[in-house]
């Protein structure tokens, strides 16, 4: 099954249009690890090579859908999982939604003794906000990444 492009949740449109940002795109792709790619792929088109959080947005993507197919229920069949991309605030918020877990929720594992489970301590690291939502439909992932500024020139 190919990937499907889908228009940002409401919740999400209405975000942007408050904070006057931008929806750069959403996309959503079977709940499945051969997927991943991309969804990498889409974020990295949708803010565009040139732009300074690019790199790192496409890899804490890479680890928060990661995370949703291989531990939400978005990995059952028919599971899928929506990548929403937003400028936004001078950066760029981007948000995974998966279909949620009975089982678990989203936790950061800062141990460096223990081998894989290291994603979400990424985006603790490299992402200048993060943070989850959980409700009865499944739970979104989402960072912000800050725009670095650019240092005056000589003059």
């Amino acid at each position: 099954m190919a990937p499907l492009a889908t228009r940002a949740t409401d919740a999400t449109h209405d975000l942007a249009m408050m904070a006057s940002a931008a929806v750069l795109g959403s996309l959503t792709i079977p709940g499945r690890p051969e997927h991943v790619a991309a969804a990498r792929a889409f974020v990295e088109k949708s803010l565009g090579e040139a732009n300074p959080v690019a790199d790192v947005a496409v890899l804490l993507a890479s680890e928060t859908v990661t995370n949703a197919v291989l531990h939400s229920n978005s990995r059952r069949a028919g599971g899928a999982v929506t990548i929403t991309v937003i400028e936004i605030g001078g950066g760029a918020r981007i948000e995974v939604t998966d279909e949620g877990s009975e089982l678990s929720t989203p936790v950061v594992k800062g141990n460096g003794c223990v081998s894989g489970g290291h994603g979400l301590f990424l985006v603790q690291t490299l992402a200048d906000q993060w943070g989850y939502v959980r409700d009865q439909i499944g739970t979104t992932v989402w960072f912000w990444l800050a725009r670095p500024q650019r240092l005056p020139g000589p003059a």
